[in-house]
């Protein structure tokens, strides 16, 4: 079966513009080759980033988060991200391998702005770099080192609407555990409330 057109479709640049106004001078400004020390202290601010890569099987986001700065900066044009224990998917590694392009979105709890980078990355496990990022004695695999081509600031309005830093609530919202997705994705060969129950001590045991 056949899907019609859609008549409404945007399917040109001109057409996509003229969605929109004019960039406002700011937009435009805030965008920079390198880390400008007012977006290092974002970054030195910031636990919790998404990393984005693409590779030959498509595109692939992926969440990182440590203690405030453990993305670390190198130097104006070079930040380094340890890639720390998680379920061994490797995806945003892989793409790696295959397309160095690479972007990061900073968020800091709070703070209405974020921060995106685009750059090129490599895999490195030189066994300095690794140490740097030691805790409690285990080293990550190996850390990606980020060459910086763009920096700017994202305006709060996606954070003001979102209401994401307001009334956290305290306990988990009403959607599936990962126990519950897992058990209805492998159709019950997964016992879901096992695996929700053994979780938080499996986690906290193989947070590093």
């Amino acid at each position: 079966m056949n899907t019609p057109a859609d008549p409404h479709a945007i399917t040109s640049l001109p057409q996509l513009e003229a969605l929109f106004s004019a960039v406002a001078a700011p937009s435009l400004q805030k965008e920079v080759g390198y880390l400008h020390p007012a977006y290092q202290a974002l970054i030195q601010a910031s636990p919790f980033a998404v990393l984005a890569t693409s590779g030959p099987g498509g595109l692939d986001t992926s969440p990182r988060g440590d203690p405030p700065g453990f993305v670390a900066i190198q130097d104006d044009k070079t930040l380094l991200l340890p890639e720390r224990r998680g379920n061994n998917r490797i995806d945003s590694l892989r793409n790696l391998l295959a397309d160095p392009r690479v972007a990061l979105l900073f968020l800091i709890p709070g703070v209405g702005e974020t921060l995106r980078v685009n750059g090129r990355a490599r895999i490195t496990v030189a066994p300095d770099v690794l140490e740097r990022f030691s805790v409690e004695g285990k080293l990550p695999h190996c850390v990606i080192v980020i060459e910086v081509e763009s920096v700017f600031f994202q305006c709060a309005r996606a954070i003001q609407r979102s209401k994401l830093w307001q009334s956290t609530p305290t306990g988990r919202p009403d959607v599936p555990t990962p126990g519950a997705m897992l058990q209805a994705l492998t159709a019950a060969a997964i016992d879901g409330e096992k695996y929700d129950r053994e979780l938080p001590a499996r986690q906290k045991s193989t947070l590093y």
